[in-house]
């Protein structure tokens, strides 16, 4: 199968960062899939355990599970994703924990 040059594997380069992010201190790694003027693609990738501390929202974003199971909260809510499940990110302060090894693809509006 020929891959066209803006065709990414998600699912495969979800696991090399897993594995990555299960070497790094941090516990986590990431890479840029897709970066525009108006949108921005992440895969992220977290060790169990890991977290993404509360940090302000983007203009409009989205938070796909790849693989795993994680934690989205703001400062009142919480919400349990699992593997194929998308969610909008909220638009207040809002956090990231790993309940399992994971990895999502974060698509953010720039405008």
């Amino acid at each position: 199968m020929t891959m066209h040059q803006d065709v990414t594997q998600v699912d495969a380069v979800a696991a090399e960062l897993v594995e990555e992010a299960r070497r790094h201190d941090s516990r986590r790694a990431s890479r840029t899939l897709v970066t525009g003027t108006t949108q921005r693609a992440t895969l992220i990738a977290l060790t169990e355990g890991a977290v993404l501390a509360d940090h302000d929202s983007p203009p409009a974003a989205t938070l796909y599970v790849v693989t795993g199971s994680v934690r989205l909260h703001t400062h009142d809510q919480s919400w349990t994703l699992g593997r194929g499940q998308l969610a909008r990110v909220p638009p207040q302060r809002h956090g990231l924990t790993a309940l399992t090894d994971s990895a999502v693809l974060l698509t953010v509006a720039l405008h």
